[in-house]
């Protein structure tokens, strides 16, 4: 018996790499699964049914259920038309993990309207079409009397701390950060969770990221534990999958041996400065400068995504 026996998953971006990860664990573990892929490349160019029915048959060939789909995530109909796939193939939906996601990078001078409007587009549309078609769903499941378990797993990524050369996908995945928030919120009325990962993984997009190549290399020994393996993100995707999962709203760091929860945004006591009315631009200039102390300008705070990468791997296991 396998942890997500009989639970119906549509996994986004499942023909390789970390959703292909994904796939194939929740499947291992009983999961029915709809691997939806429109097999693009790394920017977003092209379509390949292979990848979305490579992962299909692999599962099916592993003893499991499997169904693949060649929507695109950005697409209105055909997210609809992910969620009836799950229905008619197997009865139902669970679990939706949206994974989907491209690149573009560039600095901001050199950046297009285009490579703007492509990453923004796959990763926040794309989030948000199979999201609303789901919660659509269990929506109406709920409004029939039924008792809805359900999960909903959104990927951002570290880069959404703010990540050089890479205006557009750190802007989408903090949006995306704020979406789980949101959506957490309205839709457990329905019996719905919502969490969100920022994995740290060797992919096809962070292969492409400048300086990540060789830090995200697999291990020259092979009986070494390879901390940059897709296959280290899934085990937590399962769990958030779970029927009960105590989660929602969270916001996950997972890579390697390491599991974390990111605090989320604060504005702390210590932080607000305050006046009598309103402030004027010469009260500002003289006070507002205490806001920084004890800390870096917001802009010098993060200068690569090297910095997440710090400490990576080295921390002991906790007992």
């Amino acid at each position: 018996m396998g942890l997500l026996d009989g639970r119906v998953v549509i996994i986004t971006g499942a023909g390789r790499g970390i959703g292909r990860e994904h796939a194939l664990l929740m499947a291992s573990e009983g999961a029915k699964i709809v691997v939806n892929d429109l097999g693009g490349g790394v920017d977003g160019s092209g379509e390949d049914t292979g990848p979305a029915e490579e992962t299909a048959q692999e599962i099916r060939d592993m003893g499991g259920e499997a169904v693949a789909n060649n929507d695109s995530v950005t697409d209105w109909e055909g997210a609809q038309r992910m969620v009836n796939a799950a229905v008619e193939a197997f009865g139902d939906l669970h679990v939706l993990v949206n994974n989907a996601g491209i690149l573009r990078d560039r600095v901001v001078v050199n950046m297009t309207e285009g490579e703007w409007d492509a990453v923004i587009d796959v990763h926040m549309k794309g989030h948000f079409c199979p999201t609303r078609w789901a919660a659509a769903y269990w929506r109406e499941q709920t409004k029939a009397g039924v008792e809805v378990d359900a999960a909903i797993i959104n990927t951002a990524s570290g880069a959404m701390l703010g990540n050089l050369g890479q205006l557009n996908y750190s802007g989408a995945k903090a949006g995306i950060a704020a979406m789980t928030l949101v959506g957490a919120g309205e839709l457990a009325r329905y019996g719905v969770r919502v969490n969100c990962l920022a994995p740290i993984a060797r992919t096809r997009m962070t292969l492409q990221t400048p300086g990540l190549e060789e830090v995200v290399a697999a291990p020259e020994d092979p009986s070494d534990f390879d901390l940059y393996d897709p296959a280290n993100i899934s085990p937590l995707v399962g769990y958030l999958a779970t029927e009960g999962c105590p989660f929602t709203g969270g916001v996950f760091h997972i890579g390697g041996n390491e599991v974390g929860l990111y605090g989320g945004w604060s504005l702390a006591d210590e932080n607000i400065l305050a006046t009598d009315g309103r402030w004027t631009v010469g009260d500002l200039q003289d006070k507002a400068p205490r806001l920084l102390d004890g800390r870096s300008n917001l802009a010098s705070v993060t200068t690569s995504i090297g910095d997440t990468f710090k400490g990576f791997g080295k921390r002991e296991p906790t007992e």
